[in-house]
């Protein structure tokens, strides 16, 4: 018992409740942070693939869209993938919810999906 009459437990158990507010706006802080990182980039990807153009070099896209995704396996030095769509709630980034930019000989020869099927057929 404390000197005004209230157990530690119920000490403890106001203090909790005081704190929850608190804990509660930092969690979903570090979750919106998280999300927003993933839908900023996503945004811009879908802003900026609206000013590719065909004959573009590898340097001209990086400044227009930036790197492409790293460490994918299905990115290729010909196939860069950006992600423009969310499509699953895993947290994986897949390769159809990714805009794929290819190239021939350095250059821009087409993007998006429909297209690189398409390209592939033709190249097969």
């Amino acid at each position: 018992m404390t000197t005004d009459g209230d157990s530690v437990f119920e000490m403890r158990s106001r203090r909790r409740w005081r704190t929850l507010p608190l804990n509660i706006a930092a969690a979903m802080g570090v979750f919106l942070f998280v999300v927003s990182c993933g839908t900023s980039r996503r945004a811009l990807n879908v802003r900026h693939m609206a000013h590719l153009k065909k004959g573009m070099t590898k340097h001209e896209v990086v400044e227009l869209m930036g790197r492409p995704l790293e460490n994918e396996v299905y990115n290729t030095d010909n196939v860069w993938y950006y992600f423009i769509e969310s499509k699953w709630s895993d947290g994986i980034i897949s390769r159809d919810e990714c805009l794929p930019i290819f190239f021939e000989e350095g250059k821009v020869v087409g993007w998006g999906q429909k297209e690189y099927k398409k390209y592939r057929q033709r190249n097969w």
